[in-house]
């Protein structure tokens, strides 16, 4: 089977996690997908197969070299698909891309763009998997969990590649935030791992957001507007004031880079109660800090004013993996060898987000985080670029040689 063919036939499954579910998995269709996994897999001919009650699938791919002192690598890609945008009934189709506008859906008037997109200017005279634009593709994460199953079955197929043993992991749950929750990384035994879920041909990434969410409840006072004068605490209003004590400089739409934000993500209110919604981002542990303080301040400063109106409720969600990763050089130093050994030009470059990467490097599986090539994830204008899908499964391939020298 070919690795597109064996992608088309992943993006078929209805895998979206559901946030809202407090199962793990969030959704049935990723279990029946974990299922489908776990026997292709076997039927490969890999070693230790398995697959839990949370919807975690594990395999061995055991070693050909005689050598005792090559390190147990991992490969790891999540199953489910966001929730942003439909998973359910995805029609992938080919197409041979010559430039211009790419028309995904003619009757709903759906068109791909480089005027949009330009990156897409990068891949003319390349075949690209698209979508119906009723759907998301589901790049994010099958070309990860094809280009980890399509490099072990050409391992298992060309035994002079000389590798050692190779673990690989299937998780549900990534895009909610808990991919990594139950994930058993002492069973898991290695020496580190490669998340296979960035984007762009050639990433190579390692250092990502500090993270943290923030609920605000403000409780008002609600009295007839007509005699409310020096007596109404408006709790809505009260929440618009506290938002604009937060830097306007430091939003997602005015920050780059390694410029960290404050988001806010969600607002209900009324007169009586209002509730704000931020993440709090920055690569900085000290600047993350500094950020949780501003926000604890401009609570105290509502308080002052109005006593008692404002409670925060605020946690730690992830840190920047490069804390870890920094200890275990290697890993980087020979995904770079392998993505050249490929063809592949390393792009370098902090995430402006997190992987569980970042969560399994801090309980101890130091997780630096691959391209699968996708781009535009998340929604209807995702595209996957069939060169860039076949030179992740290479570069996987090469790491797994390169490692045992």
């Amino acid at each position: 089977m070919t690795i597109t063919d064996r992608f088309l036939r992943y993006a078929a499954s209805d895998t979206q996690s559901d946030e809202h579910a407090r199962s793990m998995p969030s959704t049935p269709g990723q279990m029946r997908f974990a299922e489908s996994l776990k026997e292709e897999l076997k039927a490969l001919g890999l070693h230790d197969v398995s697959l839990d009650e949370n919807g975690y699938v594990m395999a061995t791919l055991p070693a050909n070299t005689s050598r005792t002192d090559v390190p147990v690598i991992g490969f790891i890609a999540h199953m489910d698909t966001s929730p942003d945008m439909s998973g359910r009934d995805v029609k992938p189709r080919i197409v041979a891309y010559a430039g211009g506008d790419i028309v995904l859906n003619e009757s709903l008037g759906v068109v791909l763009s480089p005027d949009v997109f330009p990156e897409l200017n990068h891949y003319v005279g390349q075949e690209l998997i698209v979508t119906d634009g009723t759907t998301l593709l589901g790049a994010d994460d099958k070309a990860g969990v094809a280009a980890i199953v399509s490099a072990m079955e050409y391992l298992l197929a060309h035994p002079e590649v000389e590798h050692g043993t190779v673990r690989i992991a299937f998780t549900p749950d990534e895009e909610i935030g808990r991919g990594a929750d139950r994930f058993d990384v002492a069973r898991f035994g290695c020496f580190g791992a490669y998340t296979v879920d960035g984007g762009e041909i050639g990433e190579l990434e390692y250092e990502n957001f500090n993270a943290a969410q923030a609920i605000v409840t403000l409780r008002g006072r609600n009295i007839h507007p007509g005699s409310a004068k020096g007596r109404m605490i408006n709790a809505s209003l009260v929440a618009m004031q506290l938002n604009e004590m937060l830097p306007p400089a430091e939003r997602p739409e005015t920050t780059e880079g390694r410029e960290g934000f404050f988001h806010l993500t969600e607002m209900t209110g009324s007169v009586e109660e209002a509730q704000l919604t931020y993440i709090i981002r920055d690569h900085d542990r000290a600047l993350f800090e500094k950020k949780k303080e501003t926000l604890r301040e401009a609570v105290r400063r509502i308080n002052e004013t109005y006593p008692e109106c404002c409670t925060l409720d605020m946690r730690d969600q992830y840190y920047n993996m490069r804390e870890v990763i920094d200890r275990r050089p290697e890993l980087i130093q020979w995904a770079r060898q392998a993505m050249k050994a490929a063809g592949v030009t390393p792009i370098e470059r902090p995430i402006r987000g997190g992987t569980d990467g970042a969560r399994l490097s801090f309980m101890g599986l130091p997780c630096p985080n691959l391209f699968a090539g996708g781009m535009n994830f998340h929604g209807r204008y995702e595209y996957l670029p069939v060169p860039s899908l076949q030179k992740s499964m290479e570069t996987i391939i090469h790491l797994c040689h390169i490692i045992t020298k």
